[in-house]
This record gives C-alpha cells, sequence and structure tokens, in this order.
C-alpha cells in the first residue's frame, strides 16, 4: 500500500471512490496537476523508465535489453554511438515544450480516472453512469479516500501502469497485480 510522508500542499492529491465490498478502486476524482502528471508518463523514454524503476521490476524482456546494453563491451558499439544515449536518455523535448509550464489538459474541469488509467472530463451523470456500469447496488459499500500523490506514488503508478490494468487499485489499495515472469 502506498504511504506518504510529504506533506499535503507539496503533493497532488485526488479523491478515490472505493468499492469496500470489492475491495477495488471504481474511479478518481482529479485536479488538472494530476492528469497532466499522468499524461507526463507518455513522454518517458523506455530506457527513463527502466532507470526509475530497475531492471528487474519490468514485465517482459526490457530489463533484459537494458542489462544487455550495460554489460556490452565498447568494442561492439558503433564509432560515435554511445551506450549512456539508450540508458539514460533525454525526454523528449518536442513533448515536453508542446506541454511547457501550462500543462497539457484544461484546469477548466475536475477530471475522472479510471483504474486502468483512462481519464475523461467529470461529470454528475458520468458519476452516476460509471455507478450503473460497475453494478453498484449498496451506496453504503462506498467509500471516499483522498490520496497523496508524491514521488514514491508517481513511480508506483508508472510501474503499476506497466504491469496491471487496475492501477490505482494496486497502488493505492495494496492489491498486487500477479506476476507475470
Amino acid at each position: 500500500m502506498a504511504t506518504t510522508t510529504t506533506p499535503a500542499s507539496s503533493a497532488l492529491s485526488m479523491k478515490l471512490l472505493i468499492d469496500t465490498k470489492a475491495q477495488r478502486v471504481l474511479f478518481a476524482e482529479a485536479s488538472k496537476d494530476v492528469v497532466d502528471f499522468l499524461f507526463s508518463l507518455l513522454a518517458l523514454p523506455v530506457g527513463t523508465a527502466v532507470k526509475l524503476l530497475g531492471k528487474d521490476s519490468m514485465v517482459g524482456c526490457v530489463g533484459n535489453l537494458y542489462s544487455s546494453v550495460e554489460k556490452l563491451d565498447g568494442t561492439y558499439v558503433q564509432p560515435g554511438a554511445a551506450k549512456g544515449a539508450v540508458l539514460h536518455p533525454a525526454v523528449a523535448t518536442e513533448a515536453v515544450a508542446s506541454v511547457g509550464r501550462k500543462g497539457f489538459v484544461q484546469g477548466i474541469v475536475t477530471y475522472t480516472v479510471m483504474d486502468d488509467l483512462t481519464v475523461t472530463p467529470m461529470s454528475s451523470i458520468s458519476g452516476i453512469t460509471l455507478l450503473n456500469a460497475f453494478a453498484v447496488e449498496d451506496l453504503s459499500a462506498l467509500q471516499e479516500k483522498t490520496v497523496q500523490l508524491d514521488c514514491n506514488e508517481g513511480l508506483e503508478i508508472l510501474k503499476a501502469s506497466l504491469q496491471s490494468k487496475t492501477v490505482l487499485s494496486d497502488v493505492f489499495l495494496g492489491k498486487k497485480p500477479p506476476s507475470n515472469t
């Protein structure tokens, strides 16, 4: 389960709607800043994600590729090519420039973030529709929980997003996805 030691004023936060019977996050209410953070994960090069999360935490073979480049003797690297450029790539400058200091999404609405990180603008009607879609019959089983997102949770969200379709439940309720290794 994710824990936060950072003061609330310096961390992002979002409200989760939790089905306590099913022990899952139905959806979250998120601000512009949270959605900008989530969308910024798409601008991370894979090599940066491997470096941040660690080779051993990768599902599949990407960690093996990273290790292979690390171990490859310089004799086998093309002249002028740098292993560091592959192992420690810079964030895609075009993506960063297009987002800039204003972020990516408008701040005029609150956003719904689903457990699988699907993001849509929030409305009262869409919230009711989601409760219907989840077949929630007992409203007393629903719990609202505000969670903080700091660097640790950000890395946990990145890792879970590469391994699971239930990211918010995995990170904030301590549910871990099954290992595929």
